[in-house]
This record gives structure tokens, C-alpha cells and sequence, in this order.
């Protein structure tokens, strides 16, 4: 007697209720493999992109904000502070090394970001194709950047003011290619970067070159869009300028304690350790993980109700079949067994759905925002620990079947064909 397939049969009996019982299921572990991969890939994802930066100093404001448009480059930033502060900053015995950023532009939704070298060696970048800005106007595309605009070395743009996709475009001063970066697997995917001078000449337009052509500028002017600009360190300007931010790194352990406050008290701008607002943001977002957990568990829940109902409403219909089973040689022990193949076979079904679902959402979550720090998690990826997710489904179907496998373990054959 093959067991396995008769279980199946009785399963395909009914295909809207097995259906349903197994969408139910299915929801349920949809939701918690989502929550798996994003919590296991953002957290690695955010530790990854604040690697060797101890410190992020900026305007006055929320340091969450400032930590948010510096290094993940999601959120607005806070404002700018005076370049004069941030060298006498960069000089202070405790700080080992300083990465200036100027923020405020996008292409297309993507941040572009005035900085200089030291920003691409502290994530070990190497170009694909091309070569890094060398003059102000040329840029570096991040690999993603590259992808979704279509961009190529040579190709030119215009930059648009502020960091979403709606605000004017700087169409003055175009932008020009010069590399592309490899695939990092990090924030630098979604970046156009750029020299500072570039970000701080485009928005000189506003003023004295707000109504001058190229071929009109003065001799000042066209040494200013000619020079090379700053590859490492702060660019030199004859005016007072200002940047977004500082990406510090410390010099010795002390730093940590004596550095933040110093800032915080004693100067016009603000520290915010990139470590600590972390733990915050998880801890803000841990409400919402576990208010969706808790959704997953109650499915789960209701889902191993669902099965136990049909089982047991299955079994007072099948009585007769049992009991005809028994007298044509089957033990009571294989109709336990037949029992717990149906609930395992349905939770089985709902478990594979649901693993595939969660995928599945989470790619369609993935395109819909291919410009946020969630377009740089791999929906693909497939972790050992979802095969727990799967064994606890299975437990849920085991459990569910226990009162139905002894309900058909007590059949009487004599009382149920005497009823026939």
C-alpha cells in the first residue's frame, strides 16, 4: 500500500480547500522569509558602508538625518558648514584622516556627490572603464548609476538641484563621464561623484555666473573651470566657501570620548557617530520587525487551525474509507501515518510557496526602489536559515494533524461498516 500517493489523492480531492489552507500558510512564511533576508542583508549592507568611519560631522540638526545623507546618502542633509571650520577641524591632533563631501545635486534620482579621491580609496574602488575626474564638471558613475541611466565614458549630463528626482536642472554646466566604477556591492553603486570645485561652481551660477556663457567668462573664471582640482585633502578657493560634511576617521581610542564633545560644545557644527545612530535606527526599526513578525506568527497560526479543521472534517468524511482500509490488511499504525502525510504534504506545499513568495515580493520591493539602500539587497539569495522556516512549518503540520492521526487511530472497523 503506497501511502505516500494515497495521502496525495485524498489531498487532491478537495484543491480548493488544500489550496487555500496552503495559500495561508504560505503568507505567513512569506512574510518572515522577507523579513530574514532584509534583516540579515541590511544590517551587513549598513555595517558594510560605514566601514573605517568612526565620525560624521555636519550642520546642526538630527544626527540620525546626518548620518542617513552622508553615508548612506537616503536623506536630506541637515546643512552646510564653513570649509575654514572643517580644516581647523582636520588639524586637531586626535583626528587621522578627514573626507570631505559636498551634497545637493542628483541625476535621475542618484546623489551626486563632490568629494576627492580618499573617498574611493576608503572603499578600495577601482574603475572598470575610464579614468577618475581630473578638472571640475568630470564625473565617476557608480556601477548601478551606469546601469539604469545608460551613461558611457564621454556621455554628458546636467545635474539637478536637490536630492530627488523634480528640482531645476543646472543645464549651464554640464556634467562629463570620465569612468566608471566597478561593482562595489556598496553605497558607491548609486553615487556620481565628482570634484568639489564642481559642485561649488555649479551652484556659483546663482551669482556671478548666473548670467554668463562660457566663452564670456573672465580670465579668473575660466582658470577656475580649467585647474585641477583637489585630490586629496580640501580644494583651495580665494572665497569663503562651505561643504556638507566630514567622514572621520580617529587617530587612538581617546578620540571617541573627547573628539564628539569637543565638537558638540565648542564649535558651530555637530558630530554623530555612526555606530551608535545605527543601534538607534535598528532599535525604530525593530518595533515595526517585530509588529510583522508577530502578523507572520498569527498566520502561522491560523494557518495550522485552518489545517487541523480540514484534517479532521476530511477524516469524519473518510471514516468509512478507513475502516475499509483496515479490513483489507492496513494497521492502525498506517493510518496515523496516512494522517500525518496529508498534514505534512499540505504544510510542505505552503512552506515552498512561501519561501518562493517572500523572494518573489521582496524582488518586486527591490524594483520599485532601485534608488534607495534597499536596491542594493540581493532578493536571490537564499540563507541556511530558511530551512528553518520551512522545519517549523512542518512542525505546525505535525502538530496540527495529532488529534485527526488519533482520531483515525481509534476507528473501529466493525462500528463504521455496520453504519455503511
Amino acid at each position: 500500500m503506497n501511502l505516500i500517493k494515497l495521502s496525495w489523492k485524498y489531498l487532491t480531492f478537495r484543491p480548493l480547500s488544500t489550496g487555500l489552507n496552503a495559500l495561508l500558510l504560505a503568507l505567513g512564511l512569506a512574510i518572515m522569509t522577507v523579513l530574514l533576508l532584509i534583516q540579515d542583508q541590511f544590517e551587513k549592507k549598513m555595517t558594510q558602508d560605514a566601514a573605517g568611519i568612526d565620525l560624521v560631522v555636519g550642520a546642526k540638526g538630527s544626527p540620525l538625518q546626518l548620518i542617513l545623507s552622508s553615508i548612506y546618502h537616503v536623506d536630506f542633509p541637515t546643512g552646510n558648514i564653513p570649509m575654514e571650520e572643517a580644516e581647523k577641524l582636520a588639524k586637531n591632533r586626535l583626528v587621522k584622516g578627514v573626507i570631505p563631501l559636498a551634497l545637493g545635486d542628483n541625476f535621475k534620482g542618484f546623489h551626486i556627490v563632490g568629494t576627492n579621491y580618499d573617498y574611493l580609496k576608503s572603499y578600495k574602488a577601482t574603475v572598470s572603464n575610464g579614468i577618475l575626474w581630473e578638472k571640475p564638471f568630470e564625473v565617476v558613475l557608480g556601477n548601478e548609476v551606469a546601469v539604469q541611466t545608460g551613461l558611457k565614458v564621454d556621455d554628458v549630463f546636467a545635474g539637478s538641484h536637490g536630492i530627488s528626482v523634480g528640482g531645476h536642472e543646472h543645464d549651464q554646466y554640464d556634467f562629463k563621464v570620465k569612468g566608471i566604477l566597478e561593482q562595489q556591492g556598496n553605497v558607491l553603486d548609486r553615487l556620481v561623484m565628482t570634484s568639489i570645485e564642481s559642485v561649488w561652481l555649479t551652484h556659483d551660477e546663482q551669482g556671478s555666473l548666473d548670467s554668463t556663457a562660457m566663452n564670456g567668462l573672465s580670465s579668473h573664471d575660466h582658470e577656475a573651470f580649467q585647474r585641477p582640482v583637489a585630490q586629496t585633502g580640501f580644494p583651495h578657493s580665494d572665497r569663503p566657501r562651505e561643504i556638507t560634511s566630514l567622514l572621520i576617521s580617529y587617530r587612538s581610542p581617546m578620540a571617541a570620548i573627547q573628539l564628539p564633545r569637543m565638537i558638540n560644545s565648542r564649535t558651530v557644527m555637530q558630530a554623530a557617530s555612526p555606530a551608535f545612530e545605527m543601534v538607534r535606527l535598528f532599535e525604530l526599526l525593530g518595533v515595526g520587525v517585530s509588529l510583522l513578525r508577530g502578523l507572520a506568527f498569527v498566520l502561522l497560526g491560523i494557518s495550522g487551525i485552518g489545517i487541523f479543521i480540514a484534517l479532521y472534517n476530511s477524516l469524519k468524511e473518510r471514516k468509512y474509507d478507513l475502516a475499509i482500509l483496515r479490513a483489507i490488511g492496513a494497521t492502525r499504525f498506517q493510518l496515523v501515518i496516512l494522517i500525518f502525510l496529508e498534514g505534512l504534504s499540505l504544510t510542505l506545499i505552503g512552506a515552498l510557496l512561501g519561501v518562493g513568495f517572500g523572494h518573489v515580493f521582496l524582488q518586486v520591493l527591490i524594483s520599485s526602489n532601485e534608488q534607495s539602500v534597499v536596491s542594493g539587497i540581493q532578493a536571490w539569495v537564499f540563507l541556511p536559515e530558511e530551512l528553518w522556516i520551512i522545519a517549523y512549518a512542518l512542525v505546525v503540520g505535525l502538530v496540527a494533524s495529532l488529534i485527526p492521526a488519533w482520531t483515525a487511530y481509534k476507528t473501529s472497523i466493525a462500528l463504521q461498516l455496520t453504519r455503511a
